[in-house]
């Protein structure tokens, strides 16, 4: 009884559901309407005084019991609405037709042979990074990351390598400040297993150091081995394979450098400590940006970067947008402005194919969107 019960009001939900499906259609077809009717004239998309009209309206009809519920129903619903009319008025043109000739004019394959601009020194993660993106590389070293951005936009390299996430310390964060100030595209992305060793000249003992120095990434990786070095200072480097040169060079038996086992080859070190990061599985998310616009055959995921209305809602709304096209977002960081009170820059990261016309539209309307101050897309490419 029970059950016949359940299976009772359950077919009076899909009823339900089967008339707000009709209902739906009719309202984002009404909403295309709209949009042509505005195409060509001055009249904005977005009309916050109707908005608060019809939530008001809608609050009030259901009554406090469903007020909150009907609130959130609706502005869901005129969010996609705002989308859908942007997706209409951008058309065929603009960012629709930069990804479309992206995809025309790029080569079925990623050059085997390339210049190649990477922060630090042979040896480096960075290079090891470059070497397993291109098959035959000519790599050329920089200082900081902000050299490989003006190496690409200069062209002066065909391609830069930079890292842009640890799954042990998180974001590089001086690399998505440096995202807003560089002209780029990201066309591929790598996962590197990072192995840190602890190195020291030839014949130095771990008694005999009093100092360890590497990249404060490296540093951070691999804190619980430093916190059980209580008498032996960190210093901080440039560079992992940067800090093994230098050590190699001074011939001091009272420095180490946590670096990779490749550098204890190169500049002829020998390994005091093996495996010392915090966690096994420690990777390091590389991407590869080049100042052309490239989206290769096997490209499946974006990342766009967005500024948007200091508001409640402005975040959802953006989302509400990415869950309608059911793609899988995997990543979302967020960046203060530099000059701005409380103001912040968002990344994302998503799964797709830039050959999904529901995903370009979607993105297309983010750039005719109001509430969205600046909108960059930053690339669409394949990660192994």
């Amino acid at each position: 009884m029970e059950n016949e019960k359940l299976d009772e009001i359950r077919g009076e939900i899909n009823a339900i559901d089967d008339e707000l499906v009709k209902l739906f259609v009719r309202r984002m077809q009404a909403a295309e309407r709209v949009a042509e009717a505005k195409r060509g004239s001055a009249r904005p998309v977005t009309d916050p005084a109707r908005e608060r009209a019809i939530l008001a309206r809608v609050a009030k009809a259901v009554g406090p019991d469903y007020e909150n519920e009907a609130r959130l129903l609706f502005t869901t619903l005129m969010s996609m609405s705002r989308g859908r009319q942007r997706a209409e008025l951008a058309g065929d043109d603009g960012f629709a037709k930069e990804v479309s000739d992206a995809l025309a004019s790029t080569p079925d394959r990623f050059p085997s042979s390339a210049t190649v601009a990477c922060a630090g020194v042979e040896g480096s993660y960075a290079q090891q990074a470059v070497c397993r993106l291109v098959q035959f590389p000519s790599i050329f070293y920089f200082k900081g990351f902000d050299d490989v951005f003006t190496a690409v936009e200069k062209g002066m390299c065909d391609y830069g390598v930079l890292p842009i996430e640890n799954s042990a310390v998180g974001s590089v964060t001086a690399v998505y400040d440096l995202m807003a100030r560089h002209r780029f595209k990201i066309v591929k992305a790598m996962k590197l297993r990072i192995r840190h060793v602890l190195l020291a000249v030839p014949g130095a003992k771990m008694a005999d150091v009093k100092e360890i120095s590497s990249h404060p990434h490296a540093l951070a990786q691999c804190s619980e081995f430093l916190r059980s070095m209580t008498s032996i200072r960190t210093v901080p480097a440039t560079n992992t394979a940067a800090a093994a040169a230098s050590l190699a060079a001074s011939g001091r038996t009272d420095v180490a450098v946590i670096a990779s086992r490749e550098c204890a080859e190169l500049y002829g070190l020998d390994v005091l400590k093996d495996d010392i990061s915090n966690i096994a599985s420690n990777y390091t998310r590389f991407i590869c940006i080049s100042k052309r616009d490239e989206i290769y055959p096997d490209a499946d995921k974006f990342s766009v970067m967005m500024s948007l209305n200091h508001r409640p809602g402005a975040l959802t709304d953006v989302l509400v947008k990415f869950a309608a096209v059911g793609v899988n977002l995997t990543k979302l960081e967020s960046r203060p402005v530099p000059g701005s009170d409380f103001e912040f820059r968002f990344i994302f990261d998503f799964e797709a194919s830039p050959r999904d016309p529901r995903v370009v539209r979607m993105l297309s309307g983010f750039l005719l969107d109001p509430e969205i101050e600046h909108f960059t897309f930053l690339g669409a490419y394949s990660e192994k």
